[in-house]
């Protein structure tokens, strides 16, 4: 599990890796909620790239960013999102929460 912060101007992008599950979930969550935090971001991106698996805690750890965005009024984009990884996200309503692109 890996996550890769980039801040360029109003915006704020992480980019996740490896397996994201309820064992990584929480460091990937604390990671971008202090970039969001330090940064106030008017979009923030997740880009799913670089993930090999997930299980419900990514549908959690989307939520649960969306939620803190709703307090500022920024977006939230889903990029890159491997074809399984996209197929849950989809399934779970995301797009109803945040712009969803596959790869």
């Amino acid at each position: 599990m890996s996550v890769q912060i980039n801040v360029t101007g109003e915006v704020v992008t992480a980019y996740l890796g490896g397996e994201l599950d309820h064992h990584t979930a929480k460091e990937m969550r604390e990671a971008i909620d202090s970039a969001v935090e330090l940064n106030m971001p008017t979009l923030l991106i997740l880009d799913f790239k670089d993930v090999t698996f997930m299980d419900s805690s990514g549908i959690g750890l989307v939520m649960g960013r969306y939620r803190n965005l709703l307090k500022t009024g920024a977006e939230l984009h889903i990029m890159g999102a491997p074809p399984q990884i996209y197929k849950m996200l989809k399934l779970a309503g995301i797009e109803r929460l945040a712009k969803l692109e596959s790869r």
